[in-house]
């Protein structure tokens, strides 16, 4: 069993930043595959951002380059830095994790709660 809570949501006008950050159970965090997903009122749920056991990344293409995930072993953390916020990041974001490693949407089967974040225009 995995439990993972994120923090760092919050309000914040167009072109700010936020540092969302996960902190994670689990004696293997360095294996497992770790993602970001939100999913904003009326739409579907959308990866945004992955990270796997050796650290390669990969982002949505609406996030490229504005936000960048990384991950702390030491300390079972993942987190989120987002610049250049625009309206349209606003959503709840949930931190996910893959302790079989594999990095595919299905196996995303631990889920925090979401940490919400909102841009104004």
């Amino acid at each position: 069993q995995v439990q993972l809570v994120e923090s760092g949501g919050g309000s914040v006008q167009a072109g700010g930043s936020l540092r969302l950050s996960c902190a994670a159970s689990g004696r293997t965090f360095s294996n497992y595959c770790m993602g970001w997903f939100r999913q904003a009122p009326g739409k579907e749920r959308e990866g945004v951002a992955r990270i796997d056991r050796a650290w390669s990344t990969d982002y949505a293409s609406s996030v490229k380059g504005r936000f960048t995930i990384s991950r702390a072993n030491a300390v079972n953390t993942l987190s989120l830095q987002m610049n250049s916020l625009k309206p349209e990041d606003t959503a709840m974001y949930y931190c996910a994790a893959d302790i079989r490693g594999y990095c595919n949407e299905a196996d995303f089967v631990y889920w925090g709660q979401g940490t919400q974040v909102t841009v104004s225009s």
